[in-house]
């Protein structure tokens, strides 16, 4: 018998992560000092990763991008944690919004 298989790493187990990391020393979690400078500091972080994320795109670099992309979704992870928006409720409106072509949602709001 072989390895079980195990289960792709998915965006739950990545918030599960930063929920459990948000309770640890800010000396032993990067998280958790992100965390303590609070929810401005963690949205103008989000943003350079988004940037960095632009700036590796416009070059075509595929490990830039892909290594930009996975900070892009953690910082945007601890933002949702430091603004107390619960992963669940974002993915909940992604769901409400296949429900209508993206033209239609875009309208709806406005």
């Amino acid at each position: 018998m072989g390895q079980p298989t195990q289960r792709p790493f998915s965006l739950d187990d990545l918030d599960e992560i930063i929920k459990s990391r948000a309770a640890a020393s800010a000396d032993s979690s990067y998280t958790k000092s992100l965390l303590d400078r609070g929810q401005v500091h963690c949205a103008k972080k989000f943003g350079e990763e988004a940037v960095e994320f632009v700036i590796a795109t416009t070059q075509a670099d595929s490990a830039a991008i892909t290594s930009e992309a996975a900070d892009v979704v953690y910082h945007l992870l601890v933002a949702l944690q430091a603004s107390k928006v619960p992963l669940e409720k974002v993915l909940g409106e992604l769901q409400r919004r296949t429900g209508m072509s993206g033209h239609e949602e875009k309208a709806a709001r406005g």
